[in-house]
């Protein structure tokens, strides 16, 4: 028997096996292994492991999307975490390249994917607040929402979390300097059935803004731990 005459389900399942790259590059060598690609039943998951895989067209955004994650580990991650007014020109150049891919991606999401119910953003330094909320405006199954080393987030998403997040039942903000332990307390006081993690993000330095001439101290010197 021929891979062509197998009926969709067996398809989907052998599809299933097959990482984004391998499944575009079958879906190419015909019509019926294109239409298999494009079925949403066959992108219920998905992981990306740089922020460069968002930009290709080897995977389909859906409502039968359930899983996400972003997971980014690379030593450009900790020129993204510096704050912007102590980049270099270097640095800011570094970062123009790709600062706005997550949070266009996610607007996408937002879009097509109202049934999410689990997310997972690490070393994504420039996601911001705004982004975050409008996920879970649009989301409203969304159950987990795990961030790591993600420095723009405030406690304006804990806030967020606590007017938006009714179904969410997992939070983590685990090295995310600039949320605050008041947030927490206030977040936990609003959802107290919420299970909710925070290493080290209340405990590191928040971003301050430049004050006059810059003095050497532990703000200059601020790098996320790997």
């Amino acid at each position: 028997m021929h891979i062509t005459q197998l009926n969709r389900e067996c398809l989907l399942h052998l599809f299933s096996f097959l990482d984004k790259d391998s499944r575009k590059n079958l879906a190419r060598t015909c019509t019926q292994f294109q239409d298999v690609f494009e079925d949403p039943a066959l992108w219920p998951l998905l992981h990306f492991h740089s922020l460069t895989e968002l930009k290709k067209d080897n995977f389909l955004l859906s409502p039968a999307l359930r899983s996400l994650s972003i997971c980014w580990h690379s030593s450009r991650v900790q020129v993204c975490s510096i704050e912007d007014w102590l980049k270099s020109a270097f640095q800011r150049s570094i970062c123009s390249r790709h600062e706005s891919l997550v949070n266009d991606f996610l607007l996408q999401v937002c879009d097509r994917c109202p049934n999410l119910a689990s997310v997972t953003l690490s070393g994504c330094g420039h996601v911001t607040d705004d982004c975050l909320a409008r996920l879970l405006l649009c989301c409203p199954r969304l159950r987990v929402l795990r961030l790591e080393n993600c420095a723009r987030i405030t406690n304006r998403t804990l806030a967020a979390v606590a007017a938006h997040g009714r179904a969410l039942q997992t939070l983590h903000v685990d090295f995310c300097r600039n949320v605050s332990a008041s947030g927490l307390r206030l977040l936990l006081a609003a959802c107290p059935r919420l299970v909710l993690r925070a290493e080290h993000s209340a405990s590191m330095i928040p971003d301050q803004p430049p004050r006059g001439s810059l003095a050497p101290g532990p703000v200059l010197r601020k790098l996320l731990p790997r």
